[in-house]
């Protein structure tokens, strides 16, 4: 027998149930929550993928530049092709925001990252395996062979169980197969159209549907789970390095060059099939995700509205999808656009963002072969180093500038003075690279004479010496032998060498004629595979990595506060359309084009270009180590110089709007206000999660300025800074003071 229900739990059921005592609403709202950390758990991964394929992509450029063997100016438009895809539909993505069904664009996202992924795998199987630079050798008898053949002429030597002929026709037949870098340059453009959606629709998503004070911890949340893609990126990056390109297809032993070889070339594309794979994965859910969800704090106002729509559940479903109004929206642009531009602090600021995109970019493409080139490292170690070191000590100096902001309770002109003496500390550390010098490798011929030995006054034969005048060694050919006297030979038969013992990189040449070891005499002495170790180089690295990892620390530290400040200095209203022009400056004067002069500038230090099979110059052997110092690190500092000097403009200029107290602050407070009452289509643009509308925000921005104490959250923090490249995988262009030494 059922006890009689009390008035309190009838009102109770009748909240929760319908009239035949089914939970209606409260299932609803209780599905609705699910799918909400379903989005949550979705968009998490989703950054992680575009995080980890991003740096993945960035490590490998090495790797693609001895595959294809092209300089480095095309791999520089290789990496600019992603900022084209992204920039092509950024703007579109921005605007549309909550017009479209942002969960499924998300996925087409995911899913074009991922098509982009294996389109750029391509060339792998079509091209064939892979011949790097090997000089003829002819077989004296079955256990030794002669570099050094009087009058003999021929190509490169290939793999034993091939006829030379055979080889030559069919390197030859697969001229095209110098244009196939373009597979991987639209598979990153693809990347960068597919990556546009994911961080303003998702945080969007987030932001309209979640309670105001769990906004800001869902974002975290997100970011969080997006920082461990770039490292995981940069580890699979490191692995795939130090693997032969066609591993499982050769023979690993047969191998003569190992991973600190110039010619040596990873497997490159066995983590792109991998970061397709996870970036596929990564669609899956946002295609079950409904257009629309209750809004969180909304659930109490569901169970009692409840009551009165009984018998008509229909009533309670999304919202319409808004009208697209272009017209209003372009009505707004020009005036929006103007009074931008018309404050001084965001001038500057964008031309510091300009200069920082630019030197940020350089570093992140181009410092594994800085590293390799400079300290005699390996990229696979390179990639290492910079996952397990440079990019957790970027994120925590990221995270500890914001907590000092929270706990200091710092006011915008004590932001501006400490992102910028934070940046000059940084600056005057990175003067220090300087020091860490290193010894331009000695190459015979080309940056070292021979030992004792005339050159030949023939332009053709500037390599040449008496000591090799006989053995009609070919001038392009590039496969590095040590002598025992420390130089380096482009080839054995450069050395004289007139036999040799062992197979594989175990081969030793003996008889060298142009090499004179100490107490041997010249002639008598020997030869091993690969050129000579630089000792001195080796030893500076730990000291070269140290600096960079302080330099990094402290400008991340700086790079919290610095992006801050142009929240902090523009109407409420505008801030969403203040980072978008910020991020479209940024990137197409910044991003785009560093990478191509940056790579231009470097290819002007090669001292010696590779030869393809059938003619043409392939990638660079050699490059003066002392001139490429001087022009990557002198880049980098002129930059930053630059820098420097808008910082100080910055902080000048803050401190002069943004006094504590004052008719500064008064007549900034006017403009505030006048803002809010211009006409509500201005206020129908977009606001960034962890912003508010300009009515809301007033309450907190400008008493903020007057009190000296701004309203600092962690919601501002996480939601202003996801077009952070930190996670976007090093694919993207960073904020500027993020990821700074890398």
């Amino acid at each position: 027998m059922d006890r009689p229900m009390t008035a309190g739990q009838l009102k109770e059921k009748s909240m929760f149930q319908d009239s035949d005592g089914s939970a209606g609403p409260a299932k609803t709202v209780y599905h609705n929550c699910s799918k909400l950390k379903i989005f949550l758990g979705a968009l998490a991964f989703s950054f992680f993928a575009k995080g980890f394929s991003g740096s993945y992509m960035k490590s490998m450029s090495s790797q693609i530049e001895r595959r294809f063997e092209i300089s480095s100016s095309i791999v520089g438009i290789i990496d600019g092709s992603f900022e084209i895809g992204n920039l092509m539909v950024m703007v579109l993505v921005s605007y549309l925001g909550p017009r479209v069904h942002r969960p499924k664009i998300i996925a087409v996202g995911c899913l074009i990252m991922s098509v982009g992924a294996f389109l750029s795998v391509m060339p792998q199987f079509l091209m064939g395996r892979y011949n790097y630079e090997r000089i003829t050798v002819s077989v004296d008898n079955s256990t030794s062979v002669s570099a050094c053949s009087p009058g003999a002429e021929g190509p490169p030597a290939t793999d034993a169980t091939e006829t030379l002929s055979t080889v030559i026709n069919a390197e030859c037949e697969k001229t095209t197969n110098s244009y196939l870098w373009l597979f991987v340059l639209v598979g990153n453009l693809l990347r960068g159209i597919g990556e546009a959606p994911i961080m303003p629709l998702g945080v969007s998503y987030i932001d309209d549907f979640s309670k105001e004070e769990n906004s800001a911890f869902y974002i975290g949340l997100v970011r969080s789970s997006g920082m461990f893609g770039p490292t995981l990126g940069f580890l699979l990056g490191s692995f795939c390095a130090s693997l032969w390109v066609d591993v499982g297809v050769v023979d690993i032993d047969a191998i003569s060059i190992n991973p600190k070889d110039i010619r040596w070339v990873g497997a490159w594309w066995l983590g792109l099939l991998i970061c397709g794979a996870v970036n596929f994965i990564a669609s899956l859910p946002f295609w079950f995700l409904p257009y629309s969800l209750p809004k969180e704090g909304e659930n109490e106002n569901l169970k009692i509205g409840h009551l009165s729509v009984q018998g008509n559940p229909c009533k309670i479903g999304p919202p319409a999808q808004p009208q697209l109004k272009f017209s209003e929206a372009a009505k707004d642009f020009l005036p929006a656009l103007k009074k931008l531009f018309g404050n001084p602090v965001f001038v500057v600021f964008i031309f510091l963002t300009i200069l920082q995109y630019n030197s940020l970019v350089g570093i992140i493409t181009y410092e594994t072969k800085f590293m390799e080139q400079q300290f005699n490292v390996s990229v696979a170690k390179a990639i290492f180093l910079i996952g397990v070191i440079l990019l957790p000590v970027t994120i925590l100096g990221m995270f500890l500038g914001g907590f000092l902001i929270k706990k200091f309770k710092l006011h915008i002109t004590e932001m501006a003075k400490f992102a910028c003496i934070t940046f000059i500390v940084a600056y005057l550390l990175n003067l220090l690279y300087f020091t860490c010098s290193c010894e331009v490798l000695q190459v015979a011929g080309l940056t070292a004479p021979y030992s004792g030995m005339k050159h030949l006054s023939s332009s053709k034969h500037i390599y040449m010496a008496s000591c090799n005048a006989e053995c009609s060694c070919k001038v392009d050919q590039w496969d590095p032998v040590c002598g025992d006297n420390g130089i380096t030979y482009m080839t054995a038969c450069f050395a004289g060498c007139k036999s040799s013992s062992g197979t594989g990189r175990n081969m030793v040449f003996h008889n060298c004629s142009c090499v004179e070891g100490q107490g041997l005499g010249l002639g008598n002495s020997s030869a091993v595979l690969g050129q000579c170790q630089r000792e001195s180089c080796t030893k500076a690295f730990p000291y070269f990595l140290a600096l960079q990892t302080a330099c990094a620390f402290i400008l991340a530290l700086g790079g919290t506060p610095t992006y801050m400040i142009m929240f902090r200095s523009v109407s409420p209203d505008l801030k969403s359309f203040a980072v978008g022009i910020e991020t479209l400056g940024g990137r197409i004067l910044g991003g785009l084009p560093a990478p191509i002069y940056f790579g231009a500038l470097i290819d002007e230090t090669c001292l010696k270009w590779g030869t393809k099979s059938c003619g043409g110059s392939g990638s660079c052997r050699v490059y003066n180590t002392k001139e490429f110092r001087n022009v990557y690190l002198g880049l980098i500092s002129g930059l930053r110089a630059g820098c420097c000097l808008l910082y100080i403009v910055l902080s000048a200029l803050i401190m002069k709007r943004f006094k504590p107290e004052g008719k500064e602050m008064t007549d900034s407070k006017n403009a505030e206000r006048s803002t809010s009452k211009e006409p509500d289509t201005v206020n129908k643009r977009e606001i960034l999660p962890g912003s508010r509308t300009s009515e809301d925000s007033e309450e907190t921005y400008i008493p903020t300025a007057l009190h000296g104490q701004p309203s600092f959250s962690w919601a501002s923090l996480m939601a202003f800074h996801e077009q952070s490249s930190l996670f976007q995988a090093w694919s993207h262009v960073p904020w500027p003071g993020e990821i700074p030494g890398l």
